[in-house]
């Protein structure tokens, strides 16, 4: 099969059962997805497959074949970070870091999909992600000011 991950063609062989995060991280090395709960509830694992937040720990890999998957590792362009990649860094909004993939990749998506939400919003497009720190309020900050700094252009 033929995974477009970060723009980057890769042939590979895969199980017809194995999961989208499991390729990512031991086939291809990009381990900025991180495994939580193993059932798409905590959005630890969280791409954008089309420009949609995706919980890969719960994808086939066989069904996103041909389809363009964008990673933590994917969000820098030319050596800069994703504004939102720089927002969270400004706002101090992680802790412990565990979730920080998973929350910049789902605010990633929102922000492609809606360049300028509202406070509302962007709490609605976020629950599925869990902090297990509490870092709530500055998250919703860094996609606020994401959202200010970037002029609504998103990766």
């Amino acid at each position: 099969m033929e995974l477009v991950v970060n723009q980057r063609h890769y042939r590979l062989e895969v199980h017809p059962d194995r999961m989208l995060l499991w390729v990512l991280r031991d086939d291809l090395g990009l381990t900025g997805s991180k495994y939580g709960c193993g059932e798409g509830q905590c959005g630890a694992c969280t791409v954008l497959i089309d420009g949609a937040p995706t919980r890969s720990c719960v994808t086939l890999a066989t069904s996103v074949a041909g389809k363009p998957i964008t990673t933590i590792e994917g969000l820098a362009q030319n050596g800069n970070l994703h504004p939102l990649q720089e927002a969270f860094i400004q706002t101090d909004a992680m802790q412990c870091g565990y979730c920080t993939p998973g929350m910049i990749v789902s605010g990633a998506g929102l922000l492609k999909k809606n360049p300028h939400p509202t406070q509302a919003e962007i709490k609605e497009a976020m629950e599925g992600n869990v902090c297990r720190c509490g870092t709530y309020p500055r998250i919703v900050a860094a996609v606020q000011m994401a959202a200010r700094t970037a002029g609504g252009q998103h990766a």
